[in-house]
């Protein structure tokens, strides 16, 4: 006689602003449908489609309101998943610590390409690439040497991370070939931590200071909004080069705004305090910026890659084993981060 197939624990599917065609391949959505009974709330608008499913759910894919009382509801629940990528206010992260139910980010999915268009904006400052395709669609452009006096090679060069979590690691691998020599503010790890990587623990004022290339990576709490304002930025070197890729709040836009006007500054910049940019906005008009909109994360691969890593940590749990590829919201620093949801077209 064949023994019955073992009872396929509930998942909860609702990801919004996510879709779930976006996150999941077929070949990760076959393992999850596979591995768990799927009960899809992706279309389902009804206030208590939730509340219905919570008692048996033992994880739930997304991040809709869990306050307490709901957390209390779902006596099997063992993990949610959010797939936005950040940890908002919106759960009740005590009450999921008390109970053991792990709540996980998808923030380590965004890291490379977020990583690899920091680099690359990076570059684009050091030579002027995009200004000068700008200036050859008007029949102003240059040739040979013309053009390059205020061209730097990022080799070499003195480089400031702020910042050394996923992200800050993605970009310290991809900068070891270029020789250069990295300083680190990040006010969450020990120097030990940061020596084991071969970077420079320093301070903020040290890291701004004494860096020809600055990358903001950090993200926000109370002690990081405006991180960089008029004082900070007055630090950097004459003609250095700002990349900004992590959370527009830590930097003062006015005050950096004004320098790249001014022309001790060049940035580039893919986080704005205000999505889309208002047409009016005079950073339109500064020669020394690079536009990006919020594009550095929300590439094919990345989205792809957070359907493997939910399938990979519920088997995990159920498995009674820690999750391994998702961010784990440590208890000491959940309650810090002051994150906002993305708007736009990049999580429609």
């Amino acid at each position: 006689m064949t023994a019955p197939a073992p009872e396929r624990p509930t998942v909860v599917l609702m990801p919004a602003p996510q879709r779930t065609s976006r996150i999941f391949t077929p070949a990760a959505l076959d393992r999850l449908h596979a591995a768990f009974t799927v009960v899809d709330l992706e279309d389902d608008d009804r206030p208590e489609a939730l509340d219905e499913v919570l008692p048996e759910a033992f994880a739930v894919i997304g991040q809709p309101d869990l306050p307490r009382e709901r957390l209390l509801a779902a006596p099997q629940l063992a993990a949610v998943c959010n797939v936005e990528g950040n940890f908002f206010p919106n759960v009740d992260y005590a009450t999921a610590h008390e109970r053991g139910v792990y709540v996980l980010g998808c923030g380590p999915a965004y890291a490379q390409a977020v990583a690899e268009h920091a680099l690359g904006l990076a570059l684009d400052l050091a030579r002027g690439i995009s200004a000068e395709d700008r200036a050859f669609r008007v029949g102003r452009e240059h040739y040979v040497a013309d053009g390059n006096e205020g061209s730097v090679l990022l080799s070499g060069a003195r480089v400031g991370l702020l910042g050394f979590g996923n992200l800050g690691r993605a970009l310290h691998r991809l900068l070891q070939p270029f020789r250069t020599e990295i300083r680190v503010f990040d006010p969450w790890l020990p120097a030990s931590a940061l020596l084991e990587h071969q970077v420079i623990p320093a301070t903020l004022e040290e890291t701004l200071s004494r860096s020809q290339f600055v990358f903001v990576l950090a993200t926000v709490t109370p002690d990081s909004e405006h991180l960089l304002g008029p004082d900070q930025l007055d630090l950097l070197p004459d003609r250095a080069r700002l990349v900004l890729v992590s959370r527009a709040a830590v930097v003062d836009y006015d005050a950096l705004l004004s320098r790249v006007a001014a022309g001790s500054i060049l940035a580039g910049v893919d986080v704005w305090p205000t999505e889309p940019v208002p047409a009016d906005d005079p950073a339109r008009s500064l020669e020394g910026l690079v536009f990006s909109g919020h594009r550095a994360g929300g590439i094919p691969a990345a989205f792809a890659q957070i359907g493997e890593m939910v399938v990979d940590d519920l088997t995990q749990i159920q498995r009674g084993l820690p999750p391994v590829r998702m961010q784990v919201a440590a208890r000491e620093l959940v309650g810090r981060y002051r994150n906002r949801p993305v708007t736009g077209p990049a999580t429609a």
